[in-house]
């Protein structure tokens, strides 16, 4: 028989500095790995390699990022009602929102996972952001979901969309959570790399704010949850650090498997736990596992901790150390508890069934020690593991091709000439797979859970009733164009705030703050890495003018298949404040004989429109202007007409201009419209910013013209609601019922059979 392995311990690792070690295997940099040795004095045991690895990898430590990221320091942290009581650096970020509540929100990537396992992958990133706001105190009221595919009949996106679409739904209505909202977009470059953000939003009273460190000598540290098992070792921390090859990842650590109704005991459990105040300082384990969370509260706190690793639940007890160090199991938490509050809280955790043991203790000293059956396998500053990892300054350029798409306008493109041409577009684009109805998708979700959802799919905003006494409410929208951000990514990202900032005011709510999830290619790639600087740098000054902050979110990169980068996806959420509920505004016609109004400028800007792309399979030229300032007078015009009670609805234009909004509008009560328009082209397919299109009764109508007036925004009346089509005088009438069929079509038509 062989002898065993020797057990790689610290006094092991000081007295064979020459054994070879895989850090390459493990993702790191040939200099990444000297200066660990640096850093330790000695090499790392192979517990120490697996916790350097992971929270040194792209995932966790944004080290090719965060030179950029630190800009959204600059920004203020107050809001209108208020401060951000928690920011950037946080599981979450917390903003104020006045009668002593708070609201934590954020969004997540969880792409490569989701490719490799969808069901799974997509499910547990659902479980990730749930957990992320969870440890700020906060119960989670509802989740949102953008989603990028690649085109709708390639075989790899039935593959992927099916499960993904499975796993966000089965996982949040499990946990009986509304999701209010999210996008459904496809665009070849996402072939073989799907985007999965998702996105939660939970409620707090100020009061209950909870923030991750471990301090105080002699306070216990207690893992609770679920039992650390095999699946997702290295998992997402790996996985999003490297760039598919054309065939598939080249590494397939395992995909998290989610478990939502542990993670529902786990949402109670910590609930009552905070309610009790039994916890000092907490930390959900999600990328990275136990090398994470123990990292990281050590570091945000006095510095030194011990744990017992041997002590951890396991499900697979052949797990090694640096295997349980690794493993991304998900509905885990960890916490940091006072001596004498130890019997209370595992206490809630038995009436719970929540499994709790307590693996180590806060010390005195300025490391992390880890034991292994009375060995020492890991000794670390633990600020080294968790916030002193690698910073790249990467190179970037503006790309060579970069010109000569923007020179590449849609103004050489054949425009109809014919009511039959017009209505020939638009029933193209009404049935192309971006702008068709998603029903298949959202009806898969649970909406209205809880009975607190006031809006969702379809509406431009969610929104979710805070407090059932005096209805307030919270509204939010997530946005991005990668077309757009493709032209012009510093103008794509503040379009993609822009859009969400006017879906959140639409629906009459106030916008307070942002989070988001910046998704790009390579940052190896200089071309990529112009694209996210500029996009940053874009997403600040705009944050600047609109004087509303980031709180916080997420960088995604090797977003790639091969050479084929997908489009710069900044998908930007917007969370605002709506006093109260009753008065939300919805984007359907409401009833016949009410004036149909324009609000805002509309100019002559095709480019990179839905109208180019579905029509002529077009790109190329300037996104539409963006001018933030008209953006917040549109919104002061609908927040004010909300509150008045002055609309009967309202509905951004966007995505298909106005010819998509007044679809979609008359789409969802059945009532038909007619309009006239001096410039029936540009006036339907034009994507120009800062407008809504909004309907009002006769008798009301100049008092919504004086308020436009007030705040210096356009007032365009265009036409009525009524009667059964949708006709554009002089030019063409479709019946309603008649178009509404081909939008629904789209997406049943191609993936009906692989649901039944």
């Amino acid at each position: 028989m062989p002898d065993a392995p020797t057990l790689d311990t610290v006094e092991h690792a000081s007295t064979t500095p020459d054994r070879e070690q895989p850090w390459e295997e493990l993702g790191l940099k040939p200099d990444e790995y000297q200066r660990i040795r640096e850093i330790l004095g000695r090499r790392p045991t192979g517990a120490e390699l697996a916790m350097y690895s992971v929270m040194w990898s792209e995932h966790c430590s944004y080290k090719s990022s965060k030179v950029h990221l630190k800009k959204f320091g600059d920004l203020p942290q107050e809001t209108p009602l208020g401060k951000t009581l928690a920011g950037i650096g946080e599981n979450a970020g917390v903003i104020d929102i006045g009668q002593g509540y708070a609201v934590t929100f954020k969004v997540e990537s969880h792409n490569h996972p989701s490719y490799v396992e969808p069901y799974q992958g997509a499910a547990t990133g659902v479980g990730g952001i749930v957990r992320d706001i969870l440890a700020m105190g906060a119960r989670p009221v509802a989740v949102m979901d953008p989603l990028r595919f690649g085109p709708l009949d390639a075989p790899d996106t039935l593959r992927v969309l099916p499960g993904i679409v499975a796993g966000v739904g089965g996982y949040g209505n499990c946990l009986g959570l509304p999701n209010v909202g999210g996008e459904v977009v496809f665009d070849e470059t996402y072939l073989g790399n799907p985007l999965v953000n998702a996105l939660c939003v939970g409620v707090l009273r100020h009061e209950d704010l909870h923030l991750a460190f471990a301090s105080g000598v002699g306070n216990k540290v207690v893992l609770y949850g679920a039992r650390t098992g095999g699946d997702g070792i290295g998992g997402v921390s790996v996985l999003a650090s490297e760039t598919f090859e054309s065939t598939g990842p080249s590494k397939r650590p395992a995909v998290q498997v989610g478990d939502p109704f542990m993670e529902k005991l786990l949402i109670e459990c910590t609930l009552e736990l905070f309610a009790a105040k039994v916890v000092n300082g907490i930390q959900d384990l999600g990328g990275a596992g136990l090398s994470c969370a123990t990292s990281e509260l050590a570091s945000a706190g006095d510095g030194g901790m011990h744990v017992e690793l041997d002590t951890v639940p396991l499900r697979d007890s052949s797990l090694s150390p640096e295997e349980i160090l690794m493993s991304e199991s998900q509905e885990r938490m960890m916490a940091v508890v006072e001596p004498e509050h130890l019997d209370a809280f595992m206490s809630i955790c038995e009436k719970w069934d929540v499994e709790a043991v307590v693996v180590g203790e806060v010390t005195d000293g300025d490391h992390l020690v880890i034991d292994w059956h009375g060995e020492t396998v890991v000794d670390v500053p633990p600020r080294s593991v968790a916030h002193d990892g690698p910073t790249y300054d990467r190179p970037y350029a503006r790309p060579s091709w970069q010109d000569a798409l923007q020179a590449d306008t849609a103004d050489s493109l054949a425009r109809p000439a014919s009511g039959d041409e017009l209505l020939a577009a638009l029933r193209a684009m009404v049935s192309s797979p971006n702008l068709a109805d998603k029903s298949w998708v959202t009806d898969q979700y649970d909406r209205y859970v809880q009975g607190n959802t006031v809006l969702a799919q379809p509406e431009d905003a969610g929104i979710v009733r805070v407090d059932e006494d005096t209805n307030l409410g919270v509204a939010i929208s997530t946005d991005c164009n990668g077309r757009f951000a493709k032209l012009d990514p510093y103008a794509g990202a503040q379009l993609a705030l822009a859009e969400a900032f006017r879906n959140v005011a639409v629906s009459g709510a106030l916008p307070l703050a942002v989070t988001d999830c910046l998704n790009f290619g390579s940052p190896e790639d200089p071309d990529v890495m112009w694209q996210f600087e500029q996009a940053t740098h874009g997403l600040k000054d705009a944050c600047a003018v609109l004087g509303i902050p980031v709180t916080g979110g997420n960088v995604s990169f090797y977003n790639q298949t091969g050479d084929t980068n997908i489009l710069p996806t900044p998908v930007v959420g917007v969370l605002g404040v709506i006093d109260d509920v009753r008065r939300r505004v919805m984007q359907g016609f409401a009833g016949p004989d009410e004036h149909v109004v324009v609000l805002g400028e509309t100019r002559d800007e095709l480019s990179g429109s839905a109208w180019a792309g579905v029509v002529h399979d077009h790109l190329g030229g300037l996104p539409p202007v963006v001018d933030l300032e008209a953006e917040q007078a549109l919104a002061a015009v609908l927040q004010e007409a909300s509150k008045l009670g002055l609309v009967t609805s309202a509905h951004d234009l966007s995505d298909g201009g106005l010819a998509q909004a007044i679809s979609e509008a008359s789409f969802r009560n059945g009532v038909g419209v007619t309009v006239a328009l001096e410039d029936p082209f540009v006036e339907l397919f034009s994507e120009s910013t800062a407008r809504a299109v909004v309907t009002v009764v006769e008798d009301r109508h100049d008092e919504l013209v004086a308020l436009a007036e007030k705040h210096g925004v356009t007032l365009t009346s265009i036409g009525r609601t009524g009667g059964t089509d949708i006709t554009v005088e002089g030019q063409f009438s479709v019946p309603v019922n008649e178009l509404m069929a081909e939008w629904k079509a789209t997406l049943p038509a191609v993936l009906g059979a692989t649901l039944g």
